[in-house]
């Protein structure tokens, strides 16, 4: 029964659900960016391989796994590449503003149902460099929340030879949540990826937005924790 549940749970879930569920670990877990560990097989996979517009992105389907413990929230990204656009003399040791310019795995969450404008932006490049942003649509310009310092961690890596890359992240739940993290507690979320050098840059969207920004909350879908039965 446990092993019929645990692959009940590891189905992924289509795009057009809308819906992302994120297994409890009991433990946390050192960051490996690698799929293949048991804490991350154990997670079921969602994909992105559209962009914004809604059009088919062919040769980048990206996937995304979530888990969450009573401290952290995890994520996954599996990035496959044609070609990286990466920055020169890239810092793991601070934040790099302006990530964006360069290939990079972002995720944004929302944990403000009565103000989905306000919500907080993570992202991490093949070399592992990372930013976290606090978004105030409202209080423009959005790029003043670099600033912000969540104490989120992450790590990535690049496997050239199959050509993917790899990023892992780790959120404190007390960044981006008022309310403790429990079974059944969802927050509203969008995975995009930004790829390749110009002027052939892709963007690969979970959900698309319908317009070129991916800065659109209410195209955001759901994020979902959840505990296994058995």
């Amino acid at each position: 029964m446990r092993y019929a549940i645990a692959l009940l749970l590891a189905l992924p879930l289509m795009a057009g659900d809308g819906v992302i569920e994120s297994l409890h670990a009991r433990a946390e877990t050192k960051l490996t960016a690698s799929p293949e560990s048991a804490f991350w097989r154990a997670a079921a996979p969602i994909y992105a391989e559209r962009n914004a517009l809604g059009e088919t992105t062919p040769g980048h389907r990206t996937e995304m796994r979530s888990r969450w413990t009573a401290k952290n929230l995890y994520f996954l990204f599996i990035c496959p590449y044609e070609e990286l656009h990466l920055k020169p003399n890239p810092t793991t040791t601070e934040q790099t503003n302006n990530l964006w310019n360069w290939d990079v795995a972002e995720v944004f969450i929302g944990s403000e149902p009565g103000n989905i404008r306000h919500y907080t932006e993570f992202e991490v490049s093949p070399q592992g460099e990372w930013v976290d942003l606090d978004i105030w649509l409202d209080k423009p310009p959005i790029q003043q929340g670099w600033t912000w310092n969540s104490g989120f961690e992450s790590r990535a890596r690049i496997d050239t030879e199959r050509r993917i890359w790899y990023a892992e992240m780790r959120i404190p739940f007390s960044a981006i949540d008022k309310q403790p993290p429990r079974s059944g507690h969802t927050l509203r979320v969008n995975f995009y990826r930004i790829q390749g050098p110009p002027p052939n840059r892709r963007g690969i969207a979970w959900q698309p937005t319908g317009k070129r920004s991916y800065h659109v909350p209410e195209s955001f879908g759901t994020l979902r924790l959840v505990r296994r039965r058995g």
